[in-house]
Formats: C-alpha cells, sequence, structure tokens
C-alpha cells in the first residue's frame, strides 16, 4: 500500500469543507472535555479514561504491525495496561514497568511464534506497542497521583501540547519557509515548530502561574522545561508520522470522527509526559514526580 505523501501529492480530505471543519471541532471539544473532567475528577476515573485511552493506542498499534495471534496479544496487552495503570496510581511505578516489560516480552514471542527472521522482526515491533502505550498510562498516572501538585502538573502538560499542537499549525501556515522534516512530514515547516514550541511553553507557564502559590515554583526552571518538553512532543508526532508512512496509511486508526485514531491524536502527548515524569522522578529532593517536575 502507498502512502500519498510518498508521492508529493496532498491526500484528499475526508469530509466537505466547512462539514468536515464543524465534525473536527465538535469531536475535539467532546476529547478536550473529557480530558478535563477526568483530570478534575481524579482518582480512579482518572486511571480508567488514561488507561483506555493507552488501550486505544495499543489496539491501533498492533493492526498496524499485523502478524500472529493477535486476540491473545490484544487480551495479554489490555491485562498488562490495566494493571500497570493500577500499580503506578498506587506509587508502585517500578512493578508497573516491569509488567510492561514483561508482557513486551510476551508479545512478542506470541506475534513471532512460528515464523521465520521476518516474523520474528515483526514481532518485536508487536511487542514495542505495550511499551509505547504503557508509558503513556504510566507516566500520567504517575504525575495525576502525586501527592503534591499532581493535577497542576497535568494540565502543565495539556496546556504545552495542546499550545503547541495549535500555534505550530498557524505559525506554519501563515509563516511557512523551509520544511522542517520534507521525508517524514512535508507540510510541518520550521517557523511552525518554533512557534509551538514557544507558544507550548508560555502557556505552560500560564499554567503554573494561575495554579501555583505565588514563590513556590521558580517559572524560569518552568519556562524552560517547558520548552523541552513542546519540542519533544513534536518530535512524538514525527514519529508517530514515520510509523504510518512506513505503513502506508494516513491515519493510525477511525476511532475519532474527523480526527483519526487515538495515536494521531496523542503522538505528542505520548513523548511529553513521560519527559515531563522522567523530569519530575529524577529531580532529587522532590517529594514526588509532580512536585520535582514544578518546583525548583
Amino acid at each position: 500500500m502507498s502512502d500519498p505523501a510518498n508521492t508529493g501529492a496532498s491526500p484528499a480530505p475526508s469530509g466537505g469543507g466547512l462539514a468536515d471543519l464543524g465534525l473536527r471541532a465538535a469531536s475535539a471539544i467532546v476529547m478536550v472535555a473529557l480530558a478535563l473532567g477526568s483530570l478534575w475528577a481524579g482518582g480512579v476515573w482518572f486511571t480508567l479514561f488514561w488507561a483506555l485511552a493507552g488501550f486505544a493506542i495499543y489496539w491501533e498499534w498492533q493492526h498496524l504491525a499485523g502478524g500472529r495471534n493477535m486476540n491473545a496479544r490484544i487480551v495479554v496487552g489490555a491485562v498488562a495496561l490495566a494493571a500497570s495503570a493500577t500499580l503506578a496510581s498506587t506509587g508502585s511505578v517500578e512493578w508497573a514497568l516491569a509488567l510492561l516489560l514483561i508482557g513486551a516480552l510476551a508479545i512478542a514471542l506470541s506475534a513471532g511464534l512460528g515464523g521465520g527472521r521476518v516474523i520474528a522482526a515483526k514481532s518485536a515491533w508487536a511487542g514495542l506497542g505495550l511499551l509505547y502505550a504503557g508509558a503513556m498510562v504510566v507516566s500520567v498516572c504517575v504525575l495525576r497521583h502525586s501527592l503534591f501538585l499532581g493535577a497542576t502538573a497535568v494540565l502543565w502538560l495539556f496546556a504545552i501540547v495542546w499550545g503547541t499542537d495549535i500555534m505550530a499549525y498557524f505559525g506554519g501556515r501563515l509563516i511557512g519557509g523551509p520544511k522542517l522534516c520534507p521525508p517524514i512530514s512535508p507540510g510541518k515547516t520550521w517557523s511552525g515548530f518554533a512557534t509551538g514550541v514557544l507558544c507550548g511553553a508560555l502557556a505552560g507557564v500560564g499554567v503554573v502561574a494561575f495554579s501555583v502559590t505565588p514563590g513556590e515554583a521558580a517559572l524560569l526552571p518552568v519556562l524552560a522545561l517547558g520548552l523541552v518538553a513542546s519540542a519533544v512532543s513534536q518530535g512524538g508526532d514525527l514519529f508517530e508520522s514515520a510509523i504510518k508512512r512506513y505503513y502506508g496509511v494516513k491515519d493510525s486508526g477511525r476511532l475519532i470522527p474527523g480526527h483519526g485514531g487515538a495515536m494521531d491524536r496523542l503522538d505528542g502527548f505520548i513523548f511529553a509526559a513521560m519527559f515531563a515524569a522522567l523530569v519530575g522522578s529524577a529531580h532529587k529532593g522532590a517529594v514526588a514526580a509532580a512536585h520535582g517536575l514544578l518546583v525548583w
């Protein structure tokens, strides 16, 4: 199967004009409402929401990868994601990551069972899908269920990723200029990348400035982290574009009307969430991951 972008041509739009724009806008409003609602509810509702999001990503990845024993892989992945989300929410991050690694190995072995070298290579890719989805689930649960500033840390992530996506689009369209990575994503420009990084980071600073007690969080380090997180999120977007190009598809799935699949919408968030959780967890002296991320 060929990818329209391989020829340099733009793929045909899935809808017509304002009707398609309205569908995309409505879907975006619903997704934002669900994400913010789960963030406000916290607890089991937040964990459940992101476990389901992780499963949607995992499902799409496995169907892109293909291979043997699909049903068994789906079941193993679902159990591993549910268990790792629960463990991460209770602070047992090491056990959650260990479970994901064991599950990924089991999935890879199952996908390659009885196959030759080509199947064996594809099986490793099938196993990687659980780590890709699971890393997002564990990261966001670790941040939200932190003892201090959990909700603020996730809202900071939302502001950065959403701000980056929106402003990178408008910056690229209005300014134009050299392409960021034509072989992978011909539409992205350096101007869009720079606009997205700056605006996303400033949106994150705004969240922290209005959510944290004055003097508790130094805004300059938060701004610096926001710049990196925004760049990382755009790297995640390119990573997912490379996957779709490899498999010759325009969208990772059809779960979200007007937007494609869950991977299409969460590609940048996955990488940004992993970055944020790693930074927060590695910060010495921090009470919890969210505290380590925002308080310097």
